[in-house]
Formats: C-alpha cells, structure tokens, sequence
C-alpha cells in the first residue's frame, strides 16, 4: 500500500512533497527549520529590528550565520531589508506577509517547545541512563 504525505501542494504548477529529496520544498524547509532560520523568524514576529538588534536578542549567533541567514531569507521571500538613506545607512529587517504567515505557526512551534522543553531534557536523561 503506498502512503502519500499530506503535505503534497502545488507550487509552480508542479506537486510539491517536502518528503521527495528533489523537490523544492525541501529547500525552504531546510532554510526555515535551520539553526538561526526559526530563531530569526520568530524574532522578527515581534516587528523590524535592525542587525544590532537582532544579533543582541539571538544569543550565541555570530554575525557572520545572522548576515547569511538574513540574505537566505530575503531571498525566500520571507524577510524584507530596508536600508534609510543616512549616514551611516540605517538596515533593518522585518517580515513580509509570506513570513508573517509563517511566523504564526513557527509561534505555536516555539511556545509547544518551552512548554515540553523540561519533557524532552527528562525523556532524553532516562535514555542516556538506560544506554549506561
């Protein structure tokens, strides 16, 4: 019997299905479920903040993964960067519509993940025991 995911969607015209290695999805999946991607994501959720901002509120990143990751999702369309035209130029990042539909769901992510975190850290000391 074959089992289909449920996450099969059209995009760009063709079936999307983030299980298949090839397909498109998997890419944004990766980009959003990345290290920073959903700390960045969900940081933003609150409203644009600038890179200084961003780095202070997003413990242990160094500059380097905010500034690739932010180029990542401004490419996927998820983040918009603004620059004022003064001296120095002033760059902040926010989330456009796309992302701000994601940044609801990666909310309730977040909020599942602190309300189980202690769950988590209980079940994998058990296991750590058990494997001696």
């Amino acid at each position: 019997m074959a089992v289909r995911s449920q996450a099969t969607t059209l995009v760009g015209g063709e079936l999307s299905d983030a299980f298949n290695s090839d397909c498109p999805a998997r890419e944004v999946l990766d980009h959003i479920t990345s290290r920073w991607g959903v700390l960045i994501l969900a940081a933003l959720g609150s409203g644009p903040l600038r890179f200084s901002a961003l780095s202070a509120m997003i413990g242990g990143i160094s500059e380097k993964m905010l500034s690739q990751t932010l180029r990542t999702l401004v490419r996927d369309g998820l983040v918009a960067r603004t620059v004022e035209p003064t001296t120095p130029p002033r760059v902040s990042y926010e989330l456009t519509e796309l992302g701000q539909g994601l940044a609801v769901s990666l909310g309730q992510f977040l909020d599942w993940v602190r309300a189980h975190a202690a769950e988590v850290v209980a079940a994998q000391e058990r296991h750590d025991r058990q494997q001696g």
